[in-house]
């Protein structure tokens, strides 16, 4: 397998498919163009057959303040390379989709006077062409991540269904998370803590049944809930280690031919509890219905609250697990790039 020059800031990467045999070892998509730019060190490693995990860049540009933010990423990155990884963090930069975001490009989402975009998947194409900066959720990174052949991405909480404000008339389509459909049809394995604990995560929980989402725990047999690690959920499948995780990977791509993303859910290893989390929450949604907080506005509005009324507590969680999912995620890589 190699990887070509093909166009300035791209490479087109040329080798074998998981599909054709192997499972996903060494697995690479063909003819990545366009507005990519993938760092040497990624591409050098995807072109060998190497572990690489992905890694979402949301959570430095609008998940963590200063300097937690960066600090997170530092830390993620050094997890999966102790793990025998290659970290490749996605971010939208000028218009350019890069796979290996450099420390000094994060902090350019990060820095006095940023105003980066958040992009979902559906808008990588818009915000390339726009020649914007932007910080990639979990959809977006995992769309980029498969066009780029990284079958493993680490990320905090993913999105799910909304809990909905008090007084807030159900909508005829619930309010639910991109993520959960750009993970239902792009074979990724998304290893996280589980949907954030602001979500019903209940209804998530039927949501990715639905989906056809294969849901996996990562030595826990609940599913986790971002800050805490018991959701009340039961997970019906679980490995203690990540060449157990490889060996369902290897199968449901391989010979099972399916093309849904797999979950793997690690609780966080500074959890809070549920009924911290609950409290907090319940009030924050009243404060919500009060002050006329609708949309988009309210996740921001109940993360806020959660992290005032843990004292600090939640952003510290969401550092640990962070770090602890990247360090599952680079496990994981290394055990589906070894021979099977």
């Amino acid at each position: 397998m190699e990887a070509r020059p093909h166009a300035r800031g791209s490479y087109r990467t040329v080798g074998r498919d998981a599909s054709s045999g192997g499972g996903a070892r060494g697995a690479t998509l063909l003819g990545v163009d366009g507005p990519f730019r993938i760092a040497a060190e990624v591409r050098d490693a995807l072109a060998a057959g190497g572990p690489v995990v992905a890694l979402e860049s949301s959570v430095v540009a609008h998940g963590l303040p200063p300097p937690h933010n960066l600090e997170a990423a530092r830390r993620c990155a050094a997890a999966v390379r102790r793990a025998g990884a290659v970290p490749a963090a996605v971010a939208v930069l000028g218009g350019e989709i890069v796979v290996g975001a450099s420390e000094a490009e994060l902090a350019r989402l990060a820095g006095p006077g940023a105003r980066p975009a958040k992009a979902a998947a559906r808008d990588l194409a818009a915000l390339a062409a726009e020649g914007r900066d932007a910080g990639t959720t979990v959809s977006a990174t995992v769309a980029v991540a498969a066009r780029a052949g990284i079958r493993v991405l680490a990320t905090g909480g993913i999105g799910g269904v909304h809990r909905l404000v008090p007084g807030e008339a159900p909508s005829p389509a619930a309010d639910v998370s991109a993520d959960l459909a750009e993970i239902a049809r792009t074979p990724v394995c998304v290893v996280s803590a589980g949907p954030k604990a602001i979500l019903d995560v209940a209804a998530t929980a039927e949501a990715l049944e639905t989906l056809g989402i294969l849901a996996v725990g990562f030595r826990t047999s609940e599913l986790p809930a971002f800050y805490c690690d018991a959701s009340g959920v039961a997970l019906e499948h679980r490995v203690d280690d990540a060449a157990a995780a490889a060996r369902i990977l290897r199968l449901h791509w391989g010979p099972l031919h399916r093309t849904e993303g797999v979950l793997a859910l690690v609780p966080p290893p500074v959890p809070i509890a549920r009924e911290v989390v609950e409290a907090a929450l319940a009030a924050a949604l009243a404060d919500a219905a009060a002050s006329g907080v609708r949309g988009k506005a309210v996740t921001p509005f109940l993360l806020e609250a959660v992290a005032r009324a843990t004292g600090g507590d939640a952003r510290a969680a969401n550092v640990a697990l962070l770090e602890r999912n990247a360090a599952v995620g680079g496990e994981i890589a290394a055990a589906l790039a070894a021979p099977s």
